[in-house]
């Protein structure tokens, strides 16, 4: 220790003693400026001591900072000056060893300037003289690497000087000049929206623009140099260049919009995109390394910097207008190689998202009631961290810019691309860009958009997608090659599986296959399930002959839908097809949503039925099989997407057949397991799961995710083992499971049925299971005779919902005149312990289907929808609004301009006498409905109305 304390003392002392020096040899007045003065007797003494630690202290550094700009005003002036002998740069076109000296002294120079640029802080700094040395500093530095600005240039010596030069600036391109990490420190300076007002008084802005551009100019000298046109290797600076610049957080909105097409200029954009592909693996291990140097950076806590370099190369490779929501890709950009470039950092970015185990969501969650002010201010950095970058995306969510990639993939050109920037390696390989390209590009953005964007996740993404007329029908047909074959995309329906999707027998090859050998009870059970979801068993028997001829067509019918490449669930499909079935369930379970029942049944858009039934075979092999493996745990948002979509399908195939039954059976066609054990298993592994939060449940979740491959006679008799296991268990605890001492004891007076049992069941809970003893109590006050074997409890619970679910006690109402029908009253939650009262009746219904009890009445589909977390579709509407559902049809197909019908995203409701206006998105009350953007709006009525009012 010692040791070093003597050196660093001895250097300090020979620094302030060589500065002193150095002082009193440049204020000399009868100083001959000569090139060799200026080498030798100023500059290696004045770079020996200026980049010493001792001379940026803070006692010297006033100090220091009048050497430099005493030394810079020199050397400038030198440049200036006609007399080759007193020009500094002279020697760079002079003898060799002239050059090396040059060389060497100009390439401390530029490191110099690049660390004292790294010093300024316009934004902040309130030294004067710091911002004129700046200003001096990258004077020198465009003057070193620029020689059209030597004054003692002849037209002999042009060829040595830029040789010198282009050896000066291909310096600067390397890690070792350390340029680009001070023109990083400094642009980072500079906040989203730098204007003249916030910049110091002190500071004129032509300085900070003049600083600025000069920055610029010099990290960008590598790509605009004579060698560079000429090929030559750019692989360094390309690397410095997208580690350290595009990675800083919203470049293009801290820099001057004037230097912006600087940087868009494609031989800039280019470089930097190839490099990235050729050399991903060591950029991104630079780039994190960069991230936990710069950890305290607020920036840091929500977007990784390959997030930042994402959204600035789309910012800076595409022009765009948000008010026209047009725009176009930079000249001469190659844009398979955009493509690629942005798939890989998705790539890499999805991967940070998955290590960092919802970093991205822990911030905005971390909020409770004790959140202290400085948590909640860290929450709103993030908040307008993430929407400064989602601005940077607007451009993927725009429909130019997916129309100009599909024209580009439809055209094939190919691109010549080098794929080793090494001379002696150097390949060039010729790649078009395809429709798979351009599908693994939106998957990317579609899950960025969800894990940056959980309030409307990638809604602007799948809205775009889902109405480019095209895309989705080029998608499904690469899909189908990929699931189908070439063979399989072109085959036909047999004519029988077509007249079998077109009939309406409910469950008939289900019931075949049981051979009517069912008991009462199990047919029993159906009815009391189809009577509560407003459907009927009656046409079974009728229609079942009409549709199925023998019970070996339907076993061939039920192995046509069982699609072989789809068996092994996502273990089995490549990671290009994972891809495209992920997109394609997005977009078309978001179109389904507005896709009325004229154009998916008659029109048949944006699918034939045939195609609606290869598309819902493989999506239901496939989700009953990644259950089956348990094989979605690994690809959780894949599963999610998919099995949405099948719903969507399987539940408009519920309201209107377009599918034949063996289509839904056909995945457990074989190896299903009896079902008292399915019943057993699927509690087992439910109870397994309670208080946890793994992954997706094993074979038995099937049941509650696609129950559908189950006939329905079937999930009946499971319903039913369902109930007697639980009686057994209560059985074995010693709880009463029938009439006897210790069952329930309530007294019902017969003209307050309804508030009676909510007054003393109600806070039963569970124990409702037990066996209820009704005691009446008549009108006149007098106790009714008779004893309850089961008969009175019967009466009670008929009676009670018969009176609670009419329409004129006020829970709920008949959806329309015509259908009987029945949905919860929106003013219910007017009345007194009205959402209480209703979630006791729902009790109720549960006890009636626990005892076997059959209630006389039906819920709305709607309804029924929402009680098993469904989404309802826009014909549902007709249902529960008709008149509403008649307007919105009529917007939706209008060919006038809609903007002159004065609508916006808002719906207005009469609630108590009062009138309430609720938007149907932020803002919705400043959003005009043009033709533009109508679907949306018929979408989000009907949304409110189906799936957000029906809520409570």
């Amino acid at each position: 220790c010692q040791r070093v304390w003597r050196r660093y003392h001895l250097i300090r002392k020979v620094t302030e003693q060589l500065h002193e020096e150095w002082e009193v040899l440049v204020n000399q007045l009868d100083i001959n400026l000569t090139n060799q003065w200026i080498s030798s007797k100023m500059l290696r003494p004045f770079l020996f001591f200026i980049t010493q630690p001792s001379s940026w202290y803070k006692g010297q550094q006033t100090k220091t900072v009048k050497s430099i700009s005493r030394c810079f005003k020199i050397i400038l002036n030198s440049i200036n000056s006609m007399d080759q002998s007193k020009n500094f740069c002279s020697f760079a076109v002079g003898f060799p060893e002239e050059r090396s000296i040059w060389l060497y002294q100009a390439k401390k120079l530029i490191s110099l300037c690049s660390c004292i640029l790294a010093r300024c802080d316009h934004c902040c700094c309130k030294d004067v003289n710091m911002v004129e040395i700046s200003t001096l500093t990258m004077r020198l530095a465009i003057s070193l690497t620029d020689c059209k600005t030597w004054k003692n240039l002849t037209s002999e010596n042009t060829r040595a000087a830029d040789a010198s030069v282009e050896t000066l600036i291909e310096f600067i391109g390397t890690r070792q000049s350390g340029t680009y990490r001070c023109v990083r420190r400094y642009i980072k300076c500079f906040g989203p929206h730098v204007t003249p007002g916030k910049i110091d008084s002190a500071i004129a802005p032509d300085d900070q623009l003049l600083v600025t551009a000069s920055a610029v100019t010099l990290a960008l000298r590598p790509f605009n140099s004579t060698r560079a046109d000429m090929g030559v290797d750019l692989t360094g600076a390309a690397k410095e260049y997208f580690t350290l610049i595009l990675t800083i957080p919203y470049i293009c909105k801290r820099l001057p919009p004037l230097l912006l097409p600087a940087l868009k200029h494609i031989s800039v954009l280019q470089p930097s995109l190839s490099i990235l592909l050729i050399s991903k693996d060591k950029i991104f291990e630079e780039i994190s390394k960069l991230e936990q140097s710069e950890v305290s950076n607020v920036d840091n806590s929500t977007i990784p910097y390959c997030g930042w370099a994402l959204g600035n190369l789309i910012t800076l490779a595409t022009e765009h207008d948000d008010l026209s929501n047009s725009g176009c890709f930079i000249q001469g950009l190659d844009c398979c190689l955009y493509v690629d470039a942005i798939n890989c950092i998705s790539q890499n970015l999805l991967k940070c998202f998955e290590e960092s185990k919802g970093m991205l969501h822990c911030i905005d969650d971390r909020a409770t009631n004790n959140t202290s002010i400085t948590e909640e201010a860290d929450t709103n950095d993030s908040c307008r961290t993430k929407t400064l970058f989602m601005d940077l995306l607007k451009p993927i969510y725009q429909q130019w810019h997916l129309r100009k990639l599909l024209i580009l993939a439809k055209e094939d050109v190919p691109c010549d691309r080098e794929t080793n920037h090494d001379l002696d390696q150097r390949q060039v390989k010729r790649r078009s860009l395809k429709l798979t390209d351009i599908i693994c590009f939106y998957y990317y953005m579609l899950r960025i958009f969800s894990s940056l964007n959980p309030s409307i996740g990638p809604l602007p993404i799948l809205n775009m997608l889902s109405f480019t007329p095209g895309f989705l029908v080029d998608l499904w047909g690469t899909l189908e090659i990929s699931i189908f074959g070439q063979t399989g995309q072109k085959s036909q329906e047999p004519e029988h599986v077509k007249q079998l999707a077109g009939s309406s027998s409910g469950e008939q090859i289900s019931s075949t296959r049981q051979r009517r050998n069912t008991k009462d009870t199990p047919k029993k059970w159906a009815n009391v399930l189809h009577k509560i979801t407003g459907k009927s068993n009656d046409a079974d028997d009728t229609n079942l002959s009409d549709s199925l001829t023998s019970e070996n067509s339907n076993d061939d019918a039920l192995i046509l839908w069982d699609i072989e490449t789809m068996r092994q669930g996502s273990e089995g499909i490549g990671k290009d097809v994972m891809h495209m079935l992920h997109l394609f369930c997005a977009i078309y379970g978001h179109l389904l949503l507005v896709l009325d029942d004229i154009e998916f049944y008659e029109k048949q858009i944006p699918f034939t039925l045939e195609q609606q039934r290869k598309i819902a075979s493989a999506l239901n092999t496939f989700v009953y099989n990644s259950f089956l493996q348990n094989s979605g745990s690994g690809n959780k948002p894949l599963i999610d997407v998919t099995v949405r979509c099948l719903n969507l399908l399987y539940e408009r195939d519920s309201r209107h057949r377009f599918c034949p039954s063996s289509l839904w059976l056909s995945p457990a066609r074989t190896g299903r397991i009896p079902i008292a054990a399915a019943a057993r298993a699927h509690e087992a592994a439910f109870a397994s799961l309670v208080g946890t939060t793994s992954g997706i449940p094993t074979r038995s979740s099937v049941l509650t995710t696609v129950p559908h491959v189950y006939p329905f006679e079937e999930r009946v008799q499971m319903f039913r083992e369902f109930i007697e296991l639980d009686k057994a268990s209560r059985r074995a605890n010693g709880e009463v499971s029938g009439p006897g001492p210790g069952s329930i004891e309530i007294v019902i007076r017969r003209g307050h049925i309804v508030e009676d049992g909510y007054r003393q069941l109600n806070c039963l809970r569970s124990k409702l299971k037990s066996c209820i003893h009704v005691s009446f109590v008549s009108e006149c006050g007098l106790p009714e005779a008779g004893l309850d074997y089961g008969g009175l409890s019967k009466e009670f619970l008929t009676d009670l919902s018969k009176a609670a679910f009419s329409p004129e006690y006020g829970l709920f109402t008949q959806t329309s005149t015509s259908d009987s029908s029945i949905i919860p009253s929106s003013s219910a939650k007017l009345l007194d312990n009205g959402i209480d009262m209703i979630e006791f009746l729902g009790r109720v219904v549960g006890k009636a289907l626990y005892e076997g009890i059959l209630l006389d009445y039906c819920f709305s589909q709607v309804f029924v929808q929402k009680l098993l977390g469904r989404y309802s579709f826009l014909d549902e509407l007709s249902t529960l609004d008709s008149e509403l559902y008649r307007s919105l049809m009529q917007l939706k197909h209008y060919d006038g301009d809609v903007e002159e019908l004065c609508l916006d995203f808002t719906l207005t409701e009469e609630l108590g006498g009062k009138r309430i206006v609720h938007e149907l998105r932020p803002g919705g009350k400043n959003i005009s409905v043009t033709n533009e953007n109508k679907l949306h709006y018929v979408h989000a009525m009907a949304d409110y109305k189906l799936n957000r009012q029906v809520c409570y």
